[in-house]
C-alpha cells in the first residue's frame, strides 16, 4: 500500500497540497482490506493539484512493483489502433506521440483536455512499457445511444432506474438548469454507455491490474463504473474521488481526497440553452 492509500485509510492529512477525509467503504470493500490492484482515480478535470497527486501516486505504485494498464477517459476507443501504431512505429515513442495518436489532434489543441496534466502519466506508462488504453465512448457513439438507445450501441440496456435517474439529475445540474428532465434522461444513456465501456476495459486488464483516469462522476460507486464490474473484480477495486473543498456527494466513493478549489470562471456564465 502506497503513501496515499495509507493516509486515506488512516485518515492522515499530511499532504502539502490537500487534506484527506476517510469515508466509510462501500459494502464491496471492507474497511482496512482494500486491495489496490485496480484503482479508479477520479478527477476534477482542471484541478492541477489533483493531477499532481495522482502522478505522484502512480509513480509510487510503479516503483513498488505494480505494472497496471493505464486506462484513460481522455482517449476515445476508436483511437486505440492509432495508439498501438504510434508505439509500434517508434523504438522509443514519447508521450506527445501518444497524445497525437490518441486524440487525433496536435498536442497544442486541447480537445477539451489540458494535455500537460496527462503527459507525465503517459510518459510513465511508456517508461514501464504498460498498456495505454483508450477507455472512452466517442461523441458519435454517444449520439447513437441518445437517439437509438443503449442496445443499439451494443451496451446493456437493463439499467436500474436509480442509476438512470441519478445520472440524469447529475447531468441536469451540470448544465446549470438549462436542460429539462426529459433531455437529461435521454442523455443519461450516453453516460451509462461510457461507464459500461470503461468497466469492460477494466475487466479486460483486471488480471494484471488497472489504473483508470476518469472524471469523478465515472468512478462513483453508486452509479458509475464500479456498478458494472463483476463482483470478483469489484472486490479488488478501490474507487477514489478527488474532490474540491465544498464538493458534495462525498459518500459515493470508497475513499476521498480533497484539494483546494481550482480558481476558475463560473461555468454557467457562458452556457447557452440548447
Amino acid at each position: 500500500m502506497t503513501a496515499l492509500f495509507r493516509a486515506i485509510a488512516a485518515g492522515v492529512c499530511s499532504f502539502a497540497l490537500h487534506a484527506c477525509a476517510p469515508l466509510h467503504a462501500s459494502p464491496a470493500v471492507a474497511p482496512g482490506k482494500v486491495q489496490a490492484e485496480i484503482v479508479l482515480f477520479g478527477e476534477v478535470h482542471d484541478n492541477a493539484a489533483q493531477h499532481a497527486l495522482r502522478r505522484a501516486e502512480f509513480e509510487a505504485m510503479l516503483r513498488s512493483g505494480a505494472r497496471p494498464a493505464l486506462l484513460m477517459e481522455q482517449f476515445d476507443r476508436e483511437r486505440q489502433p492509432e495508439i498501438e501504431r504510434a508505439r509500434a512505429g517508434s523504438a522509443a515513442p514519447d508521450a506527445d506521440q501518444i497524445i497525437r495518436a490518441g486524440s487525433g489532434a496536435a498536442v497544442t489543441e486541447t480537445r477539451g483536455w489540458n494535455w500537460a496534466f496527462y503527459r507525465p502519466l503517459i510518459a510513465l506508462a511508456l517508461a514501464y512499457d504498460l498498456p495505454i488504453v483508450a477507455a472512452n465512448v466517442s461523441r458519435d457513439d454517444a449520439r447513437k445511444v441518445f437517439t437509438d438507445g443503449l442496445a443499439a450501441g451494443g451496451f446493456d440496456s437493463a439499467v436500474p432506474p436509480e442509476i438512470t435517474h441519478a445520472q440524469a439529475d447529475a447531468i441536469e445540474h451540470s448544465h446549470c438548469g438549462m436542460l429539462d428532465s426529459t433531455q437529461a434522461l435521454r442523455m443519461a444513456g450516453a453516460q451509462v454507455a461510457r461507464d459500461q465501456f470503461m468497466a469492460r476495459s477494466v475487466e479486460a486488464y483486471a488480471e494484471r491490474g488497472v489504473v483508470l483516469l476518469a472524471g469523478n462522476g465515472h468512478v462513483r460507486t453508486d452509479i458509475g463504473v464500479p456498478r458494472w464490474l463483476t463482483p470478483a473484480t469489484r472486490l479488488r477495486t478501490v474507487a477514489i474521488g478527488l474532490l474540491e473543498d465544498g464538493d458534495g456527494e462525498r459518500g459515493v466513493y470508497d475513499r476521498v481526497v480533497t484539494t483546494p478549489r481550482q480558481p476558475r470562471a463560473d461555468p454557467c456564465a457562458t452556457m447557452v440553452k440548447p
